[in-house]
C-alpha cells in the first residue's frame, strides 16, 4: 500500500477538473511530511483517475489534474 494512498483517494473524491493544495494540506490529508519520495509515488496518481501537474517550491503549492 501506498504511504500517500489517503491523498490519492481525497484527491479522486474530489472530481473536480484541476485544483491546487498546499503542501501543509497534503501534509494533513496523507498524515505524513511531503518529501522528495512524492515524486516517486506520483505516478500512482494515475491509477485514480488524475495526475500531478506543477509543483511550486516558492509557493508550496501541488496542482491536480483530471485525467481524460
Amino acid at each position: 500500500m501506498s504511504k500517500y494512498k489517503a491523498l490519492w483517494e481525497y484527491v479522486q473524491k474530489t472530481g473536480e477538473e484541476s485544483f491546487r493544495l498546499t503542501f501543509e494540506k497534503i501534509e494533513d490529508i496523507a498524515g505524513i511530511p511531503i518529501d522528495h519520495s512524492f515524486l516517486k509515488y506520483k505516478k500512482e496518481l494515475t491509477d485514480y483517475g488524475y495526475q500531478v501537474g506543477k509543483i511550486s517550491m516558492k509557493e508550496q503549492t501541488v496542482c491536480f489534474h483530471k485525467v481524460d
